[in-house]
């Protein structure tokens, strides 16, 4: 498949985004409230990029963990909510649903957060003000994770999520890797331009390592048991897929995340009344609502396009994205009537800018939820908070003057 069209401009043009406007869907365009996104987010974007600037890469073979069964180049996490057993402190952990267990080894997902923040924001950086240093530092961070054989990550999460005692990784363990979805989507925006230290070289290498690990999420035993949960872990799954089958331009992966976003995602996951009944069972069912919510939001941006319309897709029941969105939409401008209980941990720290608000605002025409989506916190600082964020860079997501995102389809 040949190279997609680069972008005639960067965003630092100010008739890029200026009255942004419109999402092009199935051919129609549909008007939103006018929004000049680069404005909003420019001084965002340069100084988080600044900040990243001031940090040389960390991959996880720079970060010893002692309990992993694997090698230096093996990411290596532990479950969050398993803590020692009271009754048998030395025996296998115990599950504490919602709770996260402080002394559990989270080095190399600290280092894979801090990864899925960076490149994406040095990348938006670059791209509103064509300044190269931020190319040239997302590029290093890159050739660190993706390159270097000193220091790269084997492409597979073979033991994410390990239980002490119990296992030496789980299939669920694959949700940690959503921190990279925007890593991709950064990989297959600066792939579109001149980059400054992107040679063509760089760019192969950094995108066989995404196939790489795209072949082991959709074929191996634990990618396709992570690809089979009924709840966030399979949103998660399919955005990550979709995520990276853009970027290295593999149609059948597509085609069919969009197949079963419709067929499979969306009939399990959202009641007709817009709820998402299996994360209200959760222990922490506002967080994990609206996390999940933003995942499908990012996997319904995605795979949009052309005869594609997601947004507006509905069971014959009512069960679709745009009512997932406006139920939560309520309780996100007004969480005092939530009327659900209260998240074990962190309640007082949501909500934060959810994409979805964005990405359906401009999809479906809904000022109010872009006017709500602007007058949020952008940017959390709280770890869990963060962790369940990782959607961070809309520039990365809404392409110029709105329309539909150019990916490989």
């Amino acid at each position: 498949m040949g190279r997609p069209a680069p972008w005639p401009s960067l965003f630092g043009r100010r008739d890029v985004l200026a009255g942004a406007a419109c999402l092009a869907v199935a051919g129609r365009s549909v008007a939103a409230e006018p929004i000049d996104l680069v404005a909003i987010e420019r001084q965002r974007v340069i100084r988080a990029a600044d900040a990243c600037l001031a940090r040389a890469p960390l991959t996880i073979a720079a970060i010893p963990a002692p309990r992993s069964p694997g090698n230096r180049h093996d990411y290596y996490s532990e479950g969050d909510y398993w803590w020692p057993d009271p009754a048998n402190p030395n025996g296998p952990y115990v599950r504490r649903d919602g709770f996260s267990n402080p002394a559990k080894f989270d080095g190399h997902r600290d280092a894979l957060i801090r990864f899925g923040m960076d490149v994406p924001s040095l990348t938006a950086a670059w791209l509103v003000s064509q300044d190269a240093r931020y190319a040239r530092h997302a590029v290093a961070h890159l050739k660190a994770w993706c390159v270097d054989p000193e220091t790269r990550m084997t492409p597979n999460l073979v033991h994410a999520q390990a239980i002490i005692g119990v296992n030496q990784g789980r299939a669920i363990g694959i949700i940690d890797t959503l921190q990279i979805v925007e890593v991709a989507r950064a990989v297959e925006l600066l792939g579109r331009r001149h980059t400054p230290g992107y040679d063509d070289g760089t760019r192969r290498a950094v995108e066989a390592w995404f196939r790489d690990y795209l072949a082991w999420l959709t074929t191996s035993a634990p990618g396709r048991e992570e690809r089979d949960q009924a709840n966030n872990h399979g949103t998660c799954w399919l955005l990550q897929a979709a995520a990276f089958a853009s970027l290295t331009g593999d149609k059948a992966v597509l085609d069919s995340a969009r197949t079963r976003l419709m067929e499979v995602v969306i009939p399990r996951q959202i009641a007709p009344d817009g709820s998402q009944p299996l994360e209200l069972a959760r222990t922490k069912p506002f967080s994990y609502s609206l996390f999940n919510l933003d995942v499908l939001a990012g996997a319904c941006q995605l795979l949009s396009g052309g005869s594609a319309d997601l947004w507006r897709f509905a069971t014959a029941d009512g069960r679709g994205i745009g009512p997932a969105i406006d139920f939560m939409a309520r309780y996100i401008r007004d969480k005092a009537r939530w009327p659900y209980p209260r998240d074990v941990e962190y309640f007082d720290a949501l909500p934060v800018r959810q994409p979805s608000l964005l990405f359906g605002g401009l999809a479906l025409g809904r000022a109010d939820w872009i006017s709500l989506w602007k007058s949020l916190e952008p940017d959390p600082t709280v770890p869990e908070i963060v962790r369940n964020f990782p959607i961070r860079q809309p520039l990365l997501w809404v392409p110029p003057g709105g329309s539909h995102n150019g990916m490989h389809t």
